[in-house]
């Protein structure tokens, strides 16, 4: 009698501890019933089907068109304060303000004419350079060709028919400036407009791009996989990130670059979190461009086929406004940047979601959780009432054998 005492007591003190019991994480029904809890909604729980899936594809890849296209190509370049300027000036006959032979100054001129190059000048503060005969001219935020005509106009009555050409010879205002792994550089842009990628070529071409880079500029092309490098833009107090990967085989993202952009290339490597019943609990790399979950439960491993509740497979994410209203759930806008916390719900155990599995796109910091199976609740159960009542059990049971088995 006292025997069956001792293992009726220890066995309720083993089931009231169930709570207590270790567990990797929450069961099906626990993600289920935690979305929302006495009126407060936590996370959208979407069911992962086709419409999930397209809307997750159709979503667009990259954000430089989003952010920057409004811009469109960048107006003609114009002097700025800084910039150093050059000034050539011909007159159609000698003897008159620029006394020298045209062919002995000019390559290229009538002769019998006259020409002088007035030496190169840096814009001053006032927007100005000095032009003999002419004064100050006002040259800041205009074009070559505009200060042409006023320098001409202002020496029509001085000099014989001068014709001027005006030109940039260093600028500090039209450069976009690169930097991070590929070089940094400063690199002009040409007046037919530069796109994106022409500006890295330029700040990162390897021999020879150094010249064209500007100074500083290392050369070479990013040290880490192409998957994993990113193109951050800066411009006007915007900045967005895409893969470099996009901006090459995407025409799209390829926009103009305009004057004062900052390019960053950096390495970031895309990493994914696999918790709960599956091989490999830790950060996963992805290791190729584009990643599937169905590719991010085998990276990890897998299922466990003891552990594992292939009702219960979750991924957790952060989605934009525009994500979540194209789901169809309520925003929460409780995430970064305005984001809503979803968290997508697989049931591997039918098969038809092995498709839409083979589909869904991984991104970069998802959160995958595996549930255990009630099963292997139980299991922990009944092996801790074993650890708790066998000890117990083999002293009973020695103690009757030496007792003669006297006594109950």
């Amino acid at each position: 009698m006292k025997f069956r005492f001792v293992l009726f007591s220890l066995g309720s003190i083993a089931l009231a501890g169930c709570s207590t019991i270790p567990t990797a994480g929450p069961t099906v029904s626990d993600v289920l019933n935690q979305a929302a809890v006495n009126g407060q909604r936590y996370f959208d729980l979407v069911d992962v089907d086709n419409h999930v899936v397209t809307t997750l594809l159709s979503r667009p890849a990259g954000t430089f068109p989003d952010r920057f296209l409004s811009y469109g190509k960048p107006p003609a370049p114009k002097i700025g304060i800084g910039d150093t300027v050059s000034v050539s000036i011909w007159e159609a006959a000698g003897g008159g303000l620029f006394g020298a032979p045209a062919a002995a100054a000019v390559p290229g001129a009538v002769a019998g004419g006259a020409a002088a190059s007035i030496p190169s000048q840096v814009v001053g503060p006032d927007g100005g350079i000095s032009v003999p005969f002419a004064g100050r001219v006002p040259v800041a935020g205009r074009t070559p060709l505009q200060v042409q005509n006023e320098i001409e106009q202002r020496l029509a009555q001085k000099a014989i028919e001068p014709q001027v050409i005006v030109t940039v010879a260093n600028s500090v205002n039209d450069l976009v400036t690169v930097t991070g792994d590929v070089s940094n550089a400063h690199v002009p842009l040409s007046v037919g407009g530069t796109r994106l990628l022409d500006v890295l070529v330029s700040a990162g071409g390897g021999a020879g791009g150094g010249a064209a880079a500007g100074a500083g500029a290392t050369g070479g092309g990013p040290k880490a996989p192409i998957y994993e490098t990113f193109v951050r833009l800066s411009r006007d107090g915007v900045t967005a990130t895409i893969p470099m990967e996009e901006l090459i085989s995407d025409p799209a993202e390829g926009i103009y670059a305009w004057p004062g952009d900052i390019l960053t290339v950096a390495d970031v490597p895309q990493t994914y979190s696999v918790f709960g019943a599956t091989t490999t609990n830790n950060e996963v790399p992805f290791g190729a461009p584009k990643l599937t979950l169905v590719e991010a439960l085998a990276k990890a491993g897998g299922l466990i086929d003891a552990r594992a509740d292939p009702q219960g497979v979750f991924l957790f994410r952060f989605e934009p406004p525009a994500v979540v209203g194209a789901l169809n759930v309520p925003p929460l806008g409780t995430g970064p940047n305005g984001t809503s916390p979803v968290v997508y719900h697989l049931n591997l155990k039918e098969a038809k979601n092995y498709f839409y599995a083979e589909r869904f796109p991984i991104k970069d910091k998802d959160v995958i959780y595996v549930a255990n199976a009630p099963l292997t609740e139980l299991q922990k159960v009944f092996t801790l009432i074993n650890t708790v009542t066998g000890p117990v059990i083999t002293g009973v049971v020695t103690s009757r054998a030496v007792s003669g088995g006297s006594g109950s």
